[in-house]
């Protein structure tokens, strides 16, 4: 029992993994209560779907954009620093959302306008904090096992986040939310300051931004797995994780519940997709994962279908826990 545990915590062994893990579980946590309680707002005050999807394609596109033009970067520049200067900004941003939501001003362009700010914000941080992983592990066996307890910490978070977040916007009100997230950030801030990183050796040769760019996607769509990961994830995430987006209108239209419903339904899918990510750290090799890919993927469609056609509440919330598990596997 004592080597399956310290075989799926492994990569807490390295110092600075421990560091970024512990920071990252508080922080997570605000982030979920910030996403939360900034959908419920949305839909409070406008009850429309289509700025539902408006204020998440402002959030999201532009990191679908500017994420390949980061990576590059992210490659010639320090990691470390980037990241601290990213999760500096989205703390900022928490706060401006929170004073502006607490003093009763806040209109739905000052959301749109603040999530192209974090999506900007996160197409720089996403990458850097993604390839910074390998730093702090420092041997390529372990890198496997800090990927799945970095899933694993971030589902964990979307489990406890969305729960508070429901009770809290039912009780305080959406801007308490922002303001518990902006605190939040220093918990990861202070963990990467505490960090004692060893210089990276940067290509001193520098091409052009697109040279390098080009390169990135030859290599992926040369390469038959990662393309075809990467074509089945795209497919997935166009078509079928927009049901997150839909969900404050799922929790009051289809189960006539209010906020806190909203953050039982998250934090069900939170469920699935930590047992998910706890099952993949337990995972010793990578093995016939190919055949897990396929194998979830069906299992997320399967449970994402229930969930749409479900009207009975703790139906929908074995649907979501099958859904959350699918996808993240």
């Amino acid at each position: 029992m004592n080597n399956a545990i310290q075989a799926t915590f492994r990569a807490l062994r390295y110092r600075n993994f421990r560091l970024f893990f512990t920071g990252q579980s508080v922080s997570l946590i605000g982030t979920w209560m910030q996403s939360i309680a900034m959908s419920w707002l949305v839909y409070r005050m406008t009850g429309s779907a289509l700025l539902l999807g408006v204020v998440a394609f402002a959030s999201q596109i532009p990191t679908f954009v500017l994420s390949p033009f980061a990576g590059v970067l992210t490659d010639r520049h320090n990691r470390h620093r980037i990241i601290i200067l990213t999760q500096t900004l989205a703390m900022a941003q928490a706060f401006i959302l929170a004073a502006l939501t607490l003093t009763g001003v806040i209109a739905v362009w000052h959301i749109v306008a603040l999530g192209i700010f974090l999506g900007c914000i996160n197409s720089l941080d996403i990458p850097a904090r993604q390839s910074f992983l390998i730093e702090m592990v420092e041997k390529k066996e372990v890198l496997g096992n800090a990927i799945a307890l970095n899933s694993a910490i971030f589902n964990a978070a979307r489990l406890i986040g969305p729960t508070l977040a429901g009770i809290l916007v039912a009780v305080v009100g959406e801007g308490v939310c922002f303001l518990i997230n902006g605190v939040s950030f220093l918990a990861v801030i202070v963990s990467l300051l505490l960090m004692k990183v060893k210089p990276r050796r940067i290509a001193s040769e520098r091409r052009h931004v697109l040279h390098e760019l080009k390169e990135g996607l030859v290599y992926a769509f040369s390469s038959p797995p990662i393309r075809s990961i990467l074509f089945l994830l795209s497919i997935i995430s166009m078509t079928g994780m927009s049901y997150v987006v839909l969900m404050p209108i799922f929790a009051r239209e289809i189960h006539h519940g209010g906020a806190h419903t909203l953050g039982i339904l998250m934090a069900t899918i939170g469920v699935g997709a930590l047992i998910g990510t706890l099952y993949l750290a337990s995972r010793k090799d990578h093995l016939r994962l190919e055949k897990f890919i396929s194998a979830s993927s069906v299992v997320f469609a399967v449970g994402l279908i229930f969930f749409a056609l479900s009207r009975i509440l703790w139906f929908s919330l074995l649907a979501l826990v099958v859904t959350g598990f699918g996808f993240m596997v």
